[in-house]
């Protein structure tokens, strides 16, 4: 499994969804020092645009900051996700760290102040935990480190209906300035729907493909997840098409039901049990058979994962001790840079365990 590729240096916009809409302002790799202040730059703007007062913004800069200055000094192949987050009609804004290594025995010790295992003064990690409205991650020696932050500029908005934790992350393949991959969710009282696209191909025209996917979904009638992929086929025929799966996720029930065409990956796991969900041949818009829907038990402790053909599915929730306890955005990114390759796009869509 490789490390985390693609995403652009330069902070390119892409497109995917939680709680509704992901709205990435770019990926920003970071190696030294001097590159640090894209990352702060993009973060300060966005909450900016958001509305955050001076002394909010002051402190989402604080913290962009010392994300970044962390990769550059002591991470292996670091990148900073900053996305705008919306809800109930407020704005927010998310940050997150991934980096191939080197990893850390016990992350919450480094995020107390003053705890150091570089000679450094340690402050960094225990900044952000403070200043953020709501921060987590996930570390693992030889492995890396995935750090998520959310700034809200007030207290922050009501969780999704049922306490539902869905969230994912998506890169363009190497090269590209958009992703074709999109995800998207939809909460309801009895839980989340969920929605993987994978437009055909690459670039503009892929990226077009899976925003009419994601349009289309957020459109469909409530419904099944065969009824939703039916009415995502008959929208998206003037697109190039794409590969396209719906879940729909009970944890109350304890099922997941399960709709796809094409190669999307879909899996219920939880350490020692996994189990694949299937999906059809087929493509969105042009090509397709009868859309069948699966229905799978979703025990307690169990996550929902579905990702594109971008991500090798020989992934192993077993390697992650304790990941699943994490939430949804930081699985999905510890998965996506190690599971991730170079000559896709990639988008990974998680429901974590409630």
């Amino acid at each position: 499994m490789g490390p985390l590729t693609g995403p652009p240096a330069d902070g390119t916009p892409t497109r995917g969804g939680s709680a509704g809409v992901f709205e990435d302002a770019g990926w920003f790799r970071v190696e030294e020092v001097t590159s640090a202040g894209s990352a702060r730059r993009a973060a300060a703007e966005a909450g900016r645009r958001l509305g955050f007062s001076e002394t909010r913004l002051g402190e989402l800069s604080i913290a962009a900051t010392e994300l970044a200055t962390n990769l550059a000094r002591h991470a292996v192949d670091g990148r900073l996700l900053v996305r705008y987050l919306r809800r109930d009609g407020a704005g927010g804004v998310l940050l997150v760290a991934v980096d191939s290594g080197p990893g850390m025995v016990d992350l919450d010790a480094s995020g107390r102040d003053g705890h150091s295992t570089s000679g450094t003064l340690g402050i960094g990690l225990g900044a952000v935990r403070r200043l953020a409205t709501r921060s987590d991650g996930y570390s693992l020696p030889g492995r890396g480190t995935v750090i998520a932050a959310e700034f809200w500029p007030a207290a922050p908005p009501a969780k999704a209906p049922g306490g539902a934790d869905v969230d994912g992350v998506i890169r363009p393949i190497t090269g590209e300035k958009v992703a074709g991959d999109a995800l998207a969710v939809r909460h309801t009282a009895a839980g989340a729907l969920l929605l993987v696209s994978d437009g055909l191909g690459h670039g503009p025209l892929a990226a077009t493909a899976s925003a009419a996917a994601v349009e289309a979904f957020h459109g469909a009638p409530d419904g099944s997840p065969a009824a939703v992929v039916e009415h995502l086929h008959r929208r998206m025929s003037h697109t190039r098409g794409a590969a396209v799966a719906v879940a729909a996720v009970d944890r109350a029930a304890g099922t997941v039901r399960y709709a796809g065409l094409g190669n999307i990956a879909g899996v219920v796991v939880r350490p020692g049990e996994r189990r694949p969900m299937v999906s059809l041949p087929g493509i969105a818009g042009h090509q397709r058979r009868t859309v069948r829907e699966f229905e799978y038990p979703l025990p307690p402790g169990a996550a929902v994962v579905m990702h594109t053909d971008g991500l090798a599915d020989r992934w192993r929730v077993e390697d992650y001790p304790g990941l699943l306890g994490h939430r949804a955005v930081v699985v999905a990114a510890t998965l996506l840079r190690d599971a991730g390759v170079r000559r896709d796009d990639a988008g990974i869509l998680v429901a974590a365990p409630s």
